[in-house]
């Protein structure tokens, strides 16, 4: 044994892996196995990024390092790795997350080396004791699963140097508990937690009594505070005789306040619209205040039968009453003493006094955005935020927006139009913003907004959103934030998901982020629980789009086999004002066999534009028609919708119409087999010659086209066209980032393995597959399939019997990009049981 006689001074790292044995009791041996594995392989990578020496391992591990940001990147790192490994192996389907406690101290250890005999049997390498290692030991133990506790002495040498983490140190969120005494250690130490938002749960650590508790100060403890707050009680008495309180709101973090309309007292009409949307940027910069859109602002107007009235300070409390806002802002701009003077006044919408007023003075208009800037700081700061956040966290206006006050007032004009759906004007309006400052990306962002949410034009968005991509040092943190997610929405759901949850990590509150996941979550991973979580957070009162929130709830309880909830969830869309087809709304009828009020719904519904969220096409009526077994309807209805779309729009339109018909008419088993076949080759040809132009429209459209008839080809028995989907669907650079388009290649492979005289191994290829919840109809529909081929009449019943009982699920899975719906929608009435275990 070697031993260093001399104290060294070293970075403490312990950690510890939360319920590392229920993993393995809800796992099992063998997944959980393959998690640990790579969890080891995660810990070998993080090691050597930062420098670290592994002492000791079991279900936790104890690291020494140089220095204290090199501990605090590994437990970051590690943090951030533990959360994708478990979502890697569907660690949140057993109800449980990976997470992991970790402390982190400074100080002397001594450490010695084991002979070589002791390490072969079993010995550590090299032994580490000293005073720091309980202190680290107390640390991680009263942590938090996720949480990252620092001591006193690491913390301001791990904060000084958060700087070398990058943007992300930047964005690290450093919290003191207090002073705290460990079993063991005689003096009280101060703990720290760090951690990043939306990861770390930044909340007080775990007290035990045992090993760890807060050190409280004699004069907060239970006798002294019982006769402090005898005298306190009696001064406050005589305080109220003496005075009346002044007004205060008790605003907590993401509070949710109204800004009121411009006073413009000055009679330059410039000011009125641009001094009002640069407020409102400014303020929107926060990740501390939330600031209810004036979309909403407008709506809850109208129904207070007050629609386009000043929102002066008495309405404004009124729509902040109605919508769960803290405060009211009210902003003016006026002349006084020959300069201009921009000011806000906060306002308790329930007394309509005001608490608290902020102002700057400057010379000339040209002064007036750096005013609304040092006004808007203030009243951040006066809300609760703090003065850091606000410094990191804030662009200028100049910087985040123009400098020009004729091209402000253009975008607000523009955005005005937009919210009253009125894209065309709102374009023109935000392309003159452009033309008067070149550099607005800001209002490129919104412009490709229109085009892609209003006009459904992506080719014209991607332009708006690669111009603004260009010019990225001219937007806020929030608004880059916005045009990543934005412009990822346009491609595939795998970095879209990534985006919107990057954004929401850092502003919870961004209600159009929930929504565009949750839509994410349900469309393009089938993953309905997700879906309805984030439509429950977007479904608040301060949500504009609450209506399509309260849509998206009721289409995830429909695919979750909750129709009368669903049922629910559409009525209260439309009570809130959602104007969509309402197809989902009759599908939960129809999977109730309510025949009456499926026409009841269909007969009430209005046709609207391209952010619906469905298809107004009569093919959706066929869906009810093959669901009711009136297959001369579906057929009839889809020819229907064929010739609408290919006469609206012949490329994508009419080839999605033209495959979707073939569905139907496959579905029915009323096409001769060499029929289905030939149509089948030619449909496939056709979308191979048009794939470029398809592509340009939608990067995964011909790959999602040539899958779909994949699978209608394995209907049919027809291999050579089954054959070549696979291969074709193969080449697409991007299927990884396509959930659904991964599980329908697996699919089609099985498919072609049964075609093949292989039915075993198609079984065991769609088990593996339809395990997950995520498991689409059309997989379970050729999984009973494969079992009726391969002789299991009895687990073939019990696919046909799950089939028969998620026909919501049916309705709303989007498999193939929609192209196979009416094959889902027919699955339960063409599952084929053997007479072996038919129902007697």
């Amino acid at each position: 044994m070697t031993t260093d006689a001399t104290p060294q001074v070293r970075t403490l790292l312990l950690t510890d892996l939360c319920d590392s044995t229920m993993v393995v009791e809800r796992l099992g041996d063998a997944a959980a196995a393959e998690l640990f594995r790579d969890h080891d392989r995660l810990v070998l990578c993080l090691q050597q990024h930062w420098r670290g020496r592994l002492i000791d391992r079991s279900d936790g591990l104890l690291l020494l390092f140089e220095r204290a940001i090199d501990g605090l990147g590994f437990a970051l790192d590690y943090t951030r790795g533990l959360r994708e490994i478990g979502a890697r192996h569907g660690v949140a389907r057993h109800g449980m997350e990976l997470r992991a406690r970790a402390g982190l101290h400074v100080g002397e250890v001594l450490t010695w080396r084991n002979s070589d005999a002791a390490v072969t049997f079993g010995a550590k390498p090299l032994e580490v004791e000293g005073l720091a290692k309980p202190t680290a030991g107390r640390l991680m133990t009263m942590a938090r699963p996720g949480q990252i506790l620092l001591s006193a002495t690491a913390e301001p040498l791990a904060h000084r140097a958060a700087r070398e983490l990058g943007e992300r140190g930047e964005q690290l969120v450093w919290k003191s508990w207090g002073r705290w005494r460990f079993k063991g250690v005689p003096q009280a130490q101060e703990v720290f937690e760090v951690g990043e938002p939306g990861i770390a749960p930044l909340r007080a650590p775990r007290q035990d009594r045992g090993k760890a508790w807060r050190d409280v100060p004699r004069w907060r403890r239970p006798s002294t505070l019982a006769a402090e707050l005898l005298l306190l009680a009696g001064l406050a008495v005589g305080a109220w005789f003496l005075a009346q309180p002044q007004p205060a709101i008790a605003f907590a973090e993401r509070d949710w306040v109204v800004v009121a309309d411009l006073r413009n007292l000055t009679g330059d009409e410039r000011l009125d619209e641009s001094l009002q949307q640069a407020f409102r940027i400014s303020l929107e910069q926060s990740r501390h205040v939330n600031v209810l859109s004036d979309l909403k602002a407008r709506e809850t107007l109208a129904q207070m039968r007050r629609p386009g009235a000043p929102l002066d300070r008495m309405l404004a409390s009124e729509v902040a009453l109605r919508d769960g806002a803290r405060a009211v802002v009210l902003p003016t701009v006026a002349e006084v003493g020959g300069r201009l003077r921009f000011s806000a006044e906060v306002v308790d919408p329930r007394t309509q006094a005001t608490v608290h007023a902020e102002f700057a003075d400057g010379t000339g208009a040209a002064s007036a955005l750096g005013s609304v800037d040092t006004v808007a700081r203030a009243l951040r700061s006066e809300l609760g935020e703090a003065m850091q956040s606000i410094e990191r966290n804030t662009a200028s206006l100049p910087d985040a927006t123009t400098a020009s006050l004729d091209a402000l007032k253009a975008y607000a004009l523009g955005r005005k139009h937009a919210d009253a759906g009125e894209p065309g004007d709102a374009i023109a309006w935000f392309e003159r913003a452009i033309a008067i400052d070149p550099q607005f990306a800001l209002a490129m962002v919104a412009a490709g907004g229109s085009y892609v949410h209003q006009l459904g034009d992506l080719p014209a968005a991607r332009d708006a959103y690669a111009r603004a991509d260009g010019l990225r040092n001219r937007l806020s943190l929030r608004d880059g934030l916005r045009l990543d997610a934005s412009v990822a929405r346009l491609g595939p759901p795998g970095p879209a998901r990534r985006a919107w949850k990057q954004l929401l990590e850092l502003y919870p509150d961004e209600l159009s982020a929930h929504l565009s996941l949750g839509q994410i979550e349900l469309f393009a991973v089938n993953d309905a629980r997700a879906a309805l979580r984030h439509a429950d957070a977007a479904a608040v009162p301060q949500s504009a789009r609450r209506g399509a929130a309260d849509y998206l709830r009721g289409m995830a309880l429909l695919l979750l086999e909750h129709p009368q909830q669903a049922i629910e969830a559409f009525e209260r869309a439309r009570t809130h004002g959602y104007r969509g087809a309402g197809f989902s709304h009759a599908f939960a009828y129809a999977v109730q066999d309510d025949w009456e009020g499926v026409e009841r719904v269909l007969a009430s519904r209005v046709p609207t534009g391209v952010d619906s969220g469905e298809v107004l096409l009569p093919d959706q009526q066929a869906l009810l028609a093959i669901d009711r077994g009136d297959w001369a309807r579906a057929r009839a209805l889809a020819a229907e919708a064929t010739a609408a779309a290919t006469s609206a729009e012949p490329l994508v339109a009419g080839t999605w119409q033209r495959i979707r018909q073939l569905a139907v008419d496959v579905a029915s088993g009323q096409l001769p087999r060499a029929e289905a076949t030939a149509r089948i080759a030619r449909e496939m040809a056709r979308v191979e010659e048009d794939a470029t132009r398809l592509d340009a429209a939608y990067p995964s459209a011909s790959s999602n086209a040539v899958q779909a008839l994949g699978y209608l080809a394995a209907l049919v028995d027809a291999r050579g066209p089954l054959a070549r989907a696979i291969v074709r669907a193969e080449r697409f650079d991007a299927l990884g980032d396509y959930p659904l388009m991964v599980q329908l290649q697996a699919v089609l492979e099985a498919e072609l393995a049964r075609i093949d005289g292989r039915p075993r191994d198609a079984v065991d290829r769609l088990c593996a597959v339809a395990a997950g919840d995520d498991a689409m109809v059309v997989t379970r529909f050729s999984l009973q399939r494969a079992l009726a081929a391969a002789g299991d009449a009895e687990a073939a019943a019990e696919q046909a019997a799950w089939l028969a009982a998620h026909r919501g699920r049916a309705y709303i899975e989007r498999p193939g990009n929609d192209l196979l719906s009416p094959v889902a929608v027919a699955a339960r009435r063409l599952a084929y049981v053997p007479e072996a275990a038919a129902p007697r």
